[in-house]
This record gives C-alpha cells, sequence and structure tokens, in this order.
C-alpha cells in the first residue's frame, strides 16, 4: 500500500475550506495504491470500519459534517472513487461492479475486512453494488436520495414536468462528448443549477464552489464525472443480474422530503428483505449538509446494533 505523496490542493483536507473546528486534527488525506488504481481517502477515528460514499458531482467533502461525530465511534474511510477529487481518472471502470471491486480493494489495503457503508446519489448505486457483489464484506449499508438503474422502475420518456425537471441530467450526462463540449466553461452554470433545483435548503456559496472549481480546474475530472452515467447500459445490465439476489443484510434508506422521499425506501425494498425507510423533513437532495444533525441522529441509531458488535462477524 503507498500512501505517498502527500495528497495536497483544494481536493485534500488541508486544502478544503471551512471544515469543521478540529477536522484536521482527527482527519488526514492519504492516497491509497489498490494494486490497480490510486485512490484519495479522507480517514480518522476509533472503531469499526465506516465507508462513506458521496454522489455526483461531490466528493469526500460532502460528509464532512457528520464526519467528526461518526469519528467518535468509527474508523471513518470517506473516499473520492475512481474519476473523482484527487482520485485516478482512467478512461473506463465506472460500472458500479467495477467501483464496489475498487472500493472492496481500498478496504482491503487498510486492513478493513468488514465494514459498514454509507452511499448517497452515485454512492448509492455503488453501495448497492458492494451489497449484492459482497455480501460477505459489508455489515450493514445506509443509502440515500437515489433511484438505481435497472433496479427502480424506468420513467416514460414524456413523464412530468417534474420528474422531467429531476431527471433530465441523466440524458445529457450519457452523451458521448457534446455534453462536455457544452458544459466546459460553463461549469459553474451547469452544475450550479443542479445544487440549487436540487436543495430544498441552499447549500452554502463556499461549498458548491468548491465541488465546481475541482471540476472546472481539470477536463480529466469533467469527463469522469460522466462517465459514471456513460457506463449505465453495463451497470443497468449488472443491477438486473443483482436482483435475482435479495440483500438480507439490514438497509437504512433516507430520502428528503423536498426531493425522492420514501421512495427510497421503496427502491430498496425492491432489492432487500430488511429495509428501514426514514423521511427527513425540510430536506432536499443533498441531507448530510442540507440537514446534518437529523442524517447523523438516523445514522447512529442505524449503525449502533455495529458499533457494539451485536452484528460483527469476520
Amino acid at each position: 500500500m503507498s500512501q505517498s505523496p502527500t495528497p495536497e490542493g483544494p481536493g485534500s483536507v488541508a486544502g478544503a475550506p471551512n471544515l469543521p473546528a478540529g477536522f484536521a486534527r482527527t482527519f488526514t488525506s492519504r492516497y491509497v495504491d489498490t494494486g490497480h488504481l490510486r485512490l484519495h481517502a479522507v480517514t480518522g477515528g476509533e472503531g469499526p470500519p465506516l465507508l462513506l460514499l458521496a454522489g455526483w458531482p461531490q466528493t469526500w467533502y460532502a460528509w464532512r459534517l457528520l464526519m467528526p461525530a461518526l469519528a467518535r465511534d468509527f474508523q471513518v474511510v470517506a473516499v473520492d472513487p475512481r474519476g473523482v477529487g484527487l482520485s485516478d481518472k482512467p478512461l473506463d471502470g465506472f460500472d458500479t461492479g467495477t467501483l464496489a471491486r475498487d472500493l472492496v480493494a481500498l478496504m482491503d489495503a487498510l486492513g478493513h475486512h468488514r465494514f459498514a457503508t454509507v452511499g448517497h446519489d452515485v454512492g448509492m448505486w455503488t453501495g448497492y453494488a458492494l451489497a449484492a457483489d459482497h455480501p460477505d464484506r459489508l455489515e450493514r449499508l445506509a443509502v440515500a436520495e437515489a433511484a438505481i438503474p435497472g433496479l427502480s422502475p424506468t420513467p416514460p420518456l414524456f413523464g412530468s414536468q417534474e420528474a422531467n425537471d429531476r431527471l433530465w441530467h441523466f440524458a445529457f450526462n450519457r452523451l458521448a462528448g457534446v455534453n462536455e463540449q457544452l458544459v466546459a466553461g460553463r461549469e459553474h452554470l451547469y452544475f450550479g443549477h443542479q445544487f440549487a433545483t436540487k436543495a430544498a435548503k441552499p447549500l452554502p456559496d463556499h461549498a458548491v464552489r468548491h465541488y465546481v472549481d475541482i471540476l472546472a480546474a481539470d477536463p480529466q475530472a469533467l469527463r469522469c464525472s460522466f462517465e459514471f452515467y456513460r457506463a449505465l447500459d453495463t451497470t443497468i445490465a449488472q443491477n438486473r443480474q443483482r436482483a435475482a439476489r435479495r440483500l438480507s443484510l439490514p438497509v437504512l434508506a433516507i430520502g428528503g422530503a423536498a426531493n425522492l422521499g420514501a421512495s427510497v425506501g421503496a427502491t430498496m425494498r425492491l432489492a432487500a428483505d430488511d429495509v428501514e425507510t426514514l423521511v427527513l423533513p425540510d430536506c432536499g437532495h443533498y441531507p448530510a449538509e442540507e440537514s446534518p444533525e437529523a442524517m447523523l441522529s438516523a445514522l447512529t441509531a442505524f449503525l449502533a446494533p455495529y458499533r457494539t458488535g451485536r452484528t460483527v462477524s469476520g
């Protein structure tokens, strides 16, 4: 496992803006060589391991408000998946099967065989793949604010205006290159619109700038932000196969009342037998940033049996 050079710049703990007080005393950025690529992870805390997976178009930074409290009970690993933040940006491998294998290799390199996972948005897609493809590795899975392609019902092309406003970026992001040409130089317009229209409580300006500046600073980061969607044909085929093997581990499904709400739980019940659903009031698509106290409370209660060792094996 390689941890050098030390991660630097805006994507690292040292360069991230407006972190909670004392954050850098608990958490450090590190590069982890998985054998196939180098991933950037922010780690810290004491207790059983907890893997945090942010969504599109965010980085590990999305979890910053929860991480100090979680670190009192868990060894927190907030990762930038392939293509994101300071992690490597390969040309392919953005289907959720490959992303899940990346994260198993990451946790192996960090010495964690069994762990719990929290995934938001695209991180929910990958969390489902982790649980389905590697059931011996996950103890508990919490997910938030996504439908899962190939598992959730496919919306019609000519749906409601509300559905179109919420989902139009799926088709746009899957394009083969014209999307990059249209967004390059206009990253703050495109990604800023995503944040502004999906949040019930506006994210701080410094957070939105942070996410968008990282995407705008590197053409490969912009390309990779679309690759998760360009790989959807592969991910959908994988999920149709996964659906035949129902999940048995405990699942917490969190939705924002102003966005996906109870549909997150409905999605997970298509795949899992033990699903708890929570809908956060006055919350949109970004619960870890819009409603961090409620999100933390929910995760603390859900993960308590794992923390105390009542469900840990292996």
